[in-house]
């Protein structure tokens, strides 16, 4: 069986964040076919039943824990020598030998990158196959970031979102494969050879994400996601201040639940009692079970949303925006309903409400257009033949 070195820039347990999910599943699929030896970079202790849960699918796994105060002086060196400030924040020379030292003891038959922040530590072992996984553009995301952003904090960003465009372009050189979440991120790419990233969007595990029909609904709104991420940040705060308000002038009893890990000091000033900020659940299932219809007014940032693919697969009928559906592709009144102001968003909800046929049809259409399109075997396969793992 052949040997598969695999690098991220977080460990992939709990499944709390897209790229931790991303990376979990396709480590699961990987396993079927090679020896997996995963190496996590992590800013945090990493709990041993993550760990004993990634051994499931790896032969090795190994974590280092970055340490601030290199961190921050590479980040402050990062402001002489033009590279990216979050490559700069995830890098560690000592890692980085040690790092080396696994690939000349382990001589593994392909590296598996996820995220331009880690290719730093392989990109000069030029006599391995190298995939890295942009998984989506940073430096787009960063852009979106920019307008909306306090005068300072919009210097800064401008400067990052340009070095990562840069260093997407300069990365894409020392990879024999690329893959990307979505075609609308491929496009997005700056490198003339884009068209040769493999498009391996995320898939959803059905036999987790399953309805239950008996639940209670306690909300009448549901949103989600890791509540530090600045896209979900936003999302939320608009929802609560910008389409609740409206939806209240109809019916005052409309609540919302906003769900999810971290939620920032902003997130939880928007609890009130009409909306419930639970910050992490143990079982993301409960906050989907428990409410009627799931909302993802999307402004900002890249990539599928995962959040999307699962509130889906539970038959729960979807509002979002045309940014987070381009990567989605899901058909507008068929599968997804679209928004394009609050006026929108708040005629959508109340449509759902008042009409149960509608709802009820949205929920089965969604729900075959995701089991039936998005699967992690499939999509993770497209990218197993390109490393050579599928013989």
């Amino acid at each position: 069986m052949k040997k598969l070195m695999v690098i991220t820039s977080r460990f992939p347990y709990p499944l709390d964040k897209g790229d931790k999910l991303r990376a979990y599943h396709q480590i699961k699929q990987f396993s079927k076919k090679a020896e997996v030896h995963l190496i996590s970079l992590t800013n945090k202790s990493v709990e041993d039943s993550s760990v004993k849960e990634l051994k499931k699918f790896c032969k090795s796994v190994t974590v280092y824990k970055l340490n601030k105060f290199h961190s921050v002086f590479n980040v402050f060196k990062a402001l002489f020598n033009k590279k990216p400030f979050q490559v700069a924040l995830f890098y560690n020379r000592p890692i980085h030998k040690k790092i080396q030292q696994q690939v000349r003891d382990l001589n593994p038959n392909h590296i598996y990158c996820q995220l331009v922040r880690c290719g730093e530590y392989v990109k000069s072992e030029f006599d391995i196959p190298k995939t890295i996984d942009f998984m989506d553009v940073l430096s787009k995301g960063i852009e979106r970031r920019i307008s909306s952003s306090s005068f300072y904090l919009k210097k800064i960003l401008e400067i990052e979102a340009e070095r990562l465009k840069v260093y997407e372009h300069i990365m894409f050189e020392y990879f024999d494969n690329h893959s990307i979440i979505s075609a609308q991120d491929q496009e997005l790419i700056y490198h003339i050879e884009r068209e040769a990233i493999t498009v391996i969007p995320n898939g959803i595990d059905t036999d987790f994400f399953t309805p239950n029909s008996n639940s209670e609904k306690k909300y009448t709104l549901l949103f989600n996601g890791n509540m530090q991420y600045q896209p979900n940040v936003k999302s939320a705060v608009y929802i609560a201040n910008e389409i609740l308000p409206i939806l209240h002038k109809t019916n005052p009893e409309i609540t919302l639940l906003i769900s999810g890990t971290s939620p920032t000091k902003e997130i939880q000033d928007l609890a009130t009692e009409k909306v419930t900020v639970s910050g992490w659940m143990d079982d993301i299932r409960d906050a989907y079970n428990s409410s009627q219809i799931f909302i993802a007014p999307m402004q900002i940032g890249t990539g599928l949303q995962n959040k999307l693919l699962e509130a889906m697969a539970m038959k729960m009928p979807c509002i979002s925006s045309k940014l987070a559906n381009n990567a989605l592709k899901a058909t507008p009144e068929k599968e997804i309903l679209i928004g394009n102001s609050r006026e929108e968003y708040a005629k959508l909800v109340l449509e759902l409400i008042e009409n149960t046929t509608k709802r009820k049809t949205l929920e089965e259409n969604s729900f075959r257009y995701v089991t039936s399109n998005f699967n992690w075997e499939s999509s993770t396969k497209k990218i197993m033949e390109k490393m050579g793992l599928t013989n």
